[in-house]
């Protein structure tokens, strides 16, 4: 497996905020403009982050925009707040109708943002805003993330893996001890959730239940489970779907059959209802379920805004005996640009909120891992053992396929695990017709 952090070999090094006016690219000089001579609007998106003392959610970018705006007199940067469950769905309409915005945080795995819209154009390259000593800043699987026909499409900020969190507080009530050092097998996971569900007031209803989770397009926090037996979406060259394996079939049907036979996971197992699953598990006037598996900015949420007694934990091993997980790479992307010196100035902005300083303050306070080595080295995570211990789950990481299709391969899987969650079909019947779709997609 691929770890999250690798350091490039080459010397640190601090991104500038000057503007470009003529840098190498891939060998070849090219004219970029230059951010001082741009005066207008920069339309950035971006959805909600850590909870300031007035539960504003966007204030880390505002006042970021705010000291931009005060140093480049006539430059006004445009924050558009999107929910992140809508941002997909809004780029994809936005990309459509040619009326993208200058910035936004994605990827270019395939989901919203894809290789296809790189070959389009609607994504711009960035090698000539930022030199090799810079790039020499950032690990080298997080500027992989974002480079395509050797060329970067993005600025990497934040990386992320999934890990279970387990509330402590539930644990000591039902009398069951958290699995040592965070590693378990399914059947030791499968016999704690027995265990944490239970009545709490006696009246023959289920008050807390030992585990929960989601299945929507884009988001994969279930997964891991899925590859617990050696199974994977798609082989290894991406040319055949692989989820109707043995090994896969029976991974997602023992998820699916916490609820539906071992009825130790909520009616809501399975659902798409984000927020809610989270409040089930955070919320101090909920509470109702004991585990539940989280990208790492829930770490941050249990510490800050939903104070929580929690330990993080490896997602159960099958027959498959090494723990996996989900990893990714967050970053900015610019999309395409008419002009020169606004596309200068849009890359300075870029920069000017990807400084390690940025990312150590991000690392701290939203609960992600800083794609900058020097940011990393500033240490955020050294009063934090929660954080630590997911950090050491970074060689457990699996990538998700890099296909141009993967958006809609996605949909086509989960549409199916939606309907095994649902108790409508058997693992094996949904993934026999999600192969139907997928191999369509891989043609």
């Amino acid at each position: 497996m691929k770890k999250v952090f690798k350091k490039s070999a080459l010397a640190l090094a601090t991104l500038g905020l000057a503007a470009s006016v003529l840098a190498a690219c891939n060998g070849d000089s090219e004219e970029v403009g230059n951010a001082e001579e741009f005066k207008g609007k920069i339309t950035i998106w971006d959805g909600p982050r850590w909870p300031d003392k007035d539960d504003n959610k966007f204030h880390w970018l505002e006042a970021k925009i705010k000291e931009y705006e005060e140093a480049n007199e006539g430059v006004e940067v445009d924050l558009v707040q999107v929910p992140w469950a809508e941002m997909g769905d809004k780029l994809g309409v936005a990309i459509a109708g040619k009326s993208w915005p200058d910035i936004a945080p994605v990827d270019i795995s395939g989901s919203a943002v894809s290789i296809d819209h790189i070959e389009q154009g609607v994504v711009e390259p960035l090698d000539a805003f930022l030199d090799k000593d810079e790039k020499a800043d950032f690990y080298e699987n997080a500027l992989d993330a974002y480079t395509y026909d050797d060329k970067l499409y993005g600025i990497p900020n934040s990386i992320t893996l999934h890990s279970m969190l387990l509330n402590l507080d539930l644990f000591e009530e039902a009398g069951v001890t958290p699995p040592e050092n965070g590693k378990w097998t399914y059947d030791e996971f499968l016999e704690a959730a027995k265990k944490l569900t239970f009545d709490r007031d006696g009246d023959g209803k289920t008050d807390v239940y030992g585990f929960s989770t989601y299945i929507m397009p884009g988001y994969y926090e279930a997964w891991p489970f899925f590859y617990k037996n050696g199974g994977s979406p798609l082989n290894e060259d991406m040319t055949e779907f692989t989820f109707d394996s043995p090994e896969a079939i029976q991974a997602i049907q023992d998820l699916a059959d916490l609820k539906l036979t071992e009825k130790v996971a909520p009616e809501t197992h399975g659902g798409a209802d984000v927020g809610g699953t989270f409040q089930a598990w955070a919320n101090e006037e909920q509470r109702t379920v004991a585990m539940q598996p989280w990208a790492t900015w829930a770490i941050g949420a249990a510490q800050g805004a939903y104070p929580t007694n929690f330990a993080v934990a490896e997602y159960p091993t099958g027959e498959n005996e090494a723990s996996s997980t989900i990893g990714g790479v967050g970053g900015w992307i610019m999309f395409h640009q008419e002009e020169a010196n606004k596309k200068a100035a849009v890359a300075d902005f870029m920069k000017f909120i990807s400084t390690a300083e940025e990312q150590y303050n991000m690392a701290q306070n939203y609960g992600i891992f800083p794609a900058r080595i020097s940011a990393s080295e500033m240490d955020p995570f050294k009063d934090n053992p929660e954080m630590t211990r997911a950090m050491e789950m970074s060689d457990q990481v699996v990538m998700l396929p890099r296909h141009p299709e993967w958006k809609k391969i996605d949909e086509a899987i989960q549409a199916q695990l939606q309907l095994v969650f649902n108790g409508e079909k058997t693992a094996e019947d949904a993934m026999a017709d999600a192969k139907k779709a997928v191999d369509e997609l891989l043609k």
